[in-house]
């Protein structure tokens, strides 16, 4: 079981904050997406592109339910692992103390368009593209992501340093997954 898990929509921080954290912690850390790709040897922009978003939704569903059971360390979750109810029933079993990166879509929107590597490895689910399904995607995904997180931080104008930092001092405090707030 992870020492943290770090759920969101994509371009809120997850990867370079569970690097950081991990490393103030003297732990490990994985990007789910990462471990998803290497397992099947290509992107997921690919994999959705070549068997369907739901091919990708199951693999990312085995991604998880392995990572949570086996791994000790900062766990960063694909942005969409929230969308299915057996992957939030997993996460609030395994997956504890879940923390939440959130920003706003115009945040998103500029840190996704400044990388393009994000783009070309993570494909518009809508049909539309990445940029312009951000407002749409974070209406669905908010509200579950704020049922699974047991605090939650935005990351929109603090460095991913500092966000790290202030995860940190949480994950110490008293009180830890026993429910939500936001610093």
């Amino acid at each position: 079981m992870p020492i943290a898990t770090l759920i969101g929509y994509r371009g809120t921080g997850k990867s370079t904050v569970a690097r950081l954290l991990a490393s103030r912690r003297a732990a490990s850390w994985i990007d789910a997406d990462a471990v998803l790709e290497e397992r099947l040897g290509c992107t997921i922009a690919t994999l959705v592109r070549d068997r369907g978003e739901g091919a990708f939704r199951d693999a990312e569903a085995d991604v998880l339910a392995s990572l949570l059971a086996t791994f000790h360390g900062v766990l960063a979750t694909g942005g969409g692992v929230v969308i299915r109810d057996a992957n939030r029933r997993l996460l609030a079993e395994l997956g504890r103390p879940i923390v939440w990166l959130t920003a706003p879509a115009a945040t998103i929107r500029q840190r996704l368009a400044a990388d393009p590597s994000t783009l070309d490895r993570r494909p518009a689910l809508q049909g539309t593209d990445a940029l312009a399904e951000v407002d749409v995607a974070l209406q669905v995904r908010e509200p579950l992501y704020a049922a699974c997180a047991d605090w939650a931080i935005d990351t929109s104008d603090r460095s991913p340093a500092e966000v790290a930092e202030r995860i940190a001092a949480w994950l110490e405090g008293p009180g830890v997954g026993v429910g939500g707030g936001t610093p």
